[in-house]
């Protein structure tokens, strides 16, 4: 197994949340550092995730980089962020 300095393993993480979104992430609950509810995943928006605005309380779209995505599962999109910090 080779190495990787943290941007690699950064830019690899993405990669991978970006690829699992693209392969029916559609409509996976958002959830902040804190577990609490964010939203609900529109779609891939470039390297964007773009959040329905029926779930948004200003009935917005909302967008999330990559790099506030910790991990994703069948279930939700785990962020390691406050809801406070989603645009």
């Amino acid at each position: 197994m080779t190495k990787m300095n943290a941007g690699e393993i950064s830019d690899h993480i993405a990669q991978s949340v970006k690829a699992r979104l693209e392969q029916g992430g559609e409509h996976l609950q958002v959830k902040d550092v804190n577990g609490e509810h964010v939203g609900t995943v529109d779609h891939m928006d470039g390297d964007r995730v773009k959040l329905t605005k029926t779930d948004s309380a200003d009935g917005q779209h909302h967008y999330l980089s990559l790099d506030q995505v910790e991990s994703v599962d069948d279930v939700a999109v785990y962020l390691n962020v406050e809801r406070s910090a989603v645009s």
